[in-house]
């Protein structure tokens, strides 16, 4: 294994148990009470409503990003919190700079802005953003990615692109420390090399074979824009994990939810990681043998603490 790795906890924005309000909120609140300490870092996604798994009642609660971050962040100071990921297109790449220097000075440095490209078309046209090809909205990110270096470094920022545009903008303070940039996303021509050309921090969620293969791109690209492929951060995240004294167990807790997905033949699938903690342990060391530094989870008995509490307490020691 190539050093140590983090661990952080995906925070669910939505619930699947049908509570509502304060309920859920609630259940956010006490697992963080449980996990602070004991994981690196929350993150949270970037969605309006449940607009892709049809499964779902699109008119159950949904939390914002943003607001989560900014509260949750102050609540729990002890860890790093980032967003998995923003979607360029909800928020203005001059003011979304703003938004995380602010955050990034409130929350005394904890802050990683996770950026991608977004990729659910009926939340954006529900909201009233377009919904252009995936090149265009990629190209997007591209440029957000730009403005945002621009503002958090420069006194002033003019950018005129494709498709932002801002002029003599200025965002004061500076975050500090700098922001770590993590782009989501595995499109092996154009988010790849974006994220060669402007990611600290880089996450995708595909089986391990898959991931391998990323990784190769992702260097092929830092080579062509003569950039350091070490000093990229390396993420993976998974939707469903579910850790049990036996195998058994953990794959009933696996299989009641609506996330699991054992699709591939590889033991993890789809960003499902099953098991004891020795097997999930295997599973995610070939991760880390890849170069992973930061493993982000989903566990699937949310709201109950079971699985967290025996990962914190039987595997997380062993990438110490």
């Amino acid at each position: 294994m190539n050093g140590s790795v983090k661990f952080g906890w995906r925070v669910p924005t939505f619930p699947l148990d049908g509570s509502r309000g304060g309920i859920f909120r609630d259940q956010i609140y006490a697992y963080l009470d449980a996990i602070h300490g004991r994981f690196a870092s929350a993150w949270v996604g970037d969605h309006f409503f449940v607009a892709w798994h049809e499964a779902l009642d699109p008119m159950r609660d949904l939390l914002e990003c943003w607001t989560m971050l900014a509260h949750l962040a102050g609540k729990y100071p002890e860890l790093l919190f980032g967003s998995m990921v923003v979607n360029q297109s909800f928020r203005q790449p001059a003011l979304l700079a703003k938004m995380a220097a602010t955050l990034q000075t409130l929350a005394g440095g904890r802050f990683i802005l996770g950026l991608g490209a977004g990729g659910v078309e009926d939340e954006h046209l529900a909201y009233g953003y377009d919904f252009p090809s995936d090149a265009t909205r990629i190209h997007r990110m591209g440029e957000a990615a730009q403005i945002l270096r621009l503002m958090w470094t420069q006194p002033s920022t003019t950018f005129q692109g494709r498709f932002y545009h801002v002029q003599d903008a200025i965002c004061e303070p500076k975050p500090d420390p700098p922001i770590p940039l993590c782009i989501g996303g595995g499109g092996p021509k154009l988010t790849l090399r974006y994220a060669a050309q402007y990611a600290d921090w880089w996450n995708w969620h595909s089986p391990l074979e898959g991931y391998s293969e990323r990784l190769d791109l992702l260097r092929g690209h830092c080579e062509a824009v003569g950039r350091d492929y070490d000093s990229i951060v390396k993420t993976w995240a998974s939707a469903c994990v579910a850790v049990a004294p036996t195998s058994e167990e953990a794959q009933q807790i696996a299989e009641a939810s609506l996330h699991y997905d054992p699709g591939f033949g590889y033991p993890i699938g789809w960003g499902s990681v099953v098991g004891t903690p020795d097997e999930v342990s295997a599973q995610l060391r070939d991760f880390a043998d890849l170069g992973v530094q930061h493993i982000i989870l989903q566990f699937a008995d949310f709201p109950r603490t079971d699985s967290a509490i025996l990962f914190a307490e039987e595997v997380i020691p062993r990438f110490s």
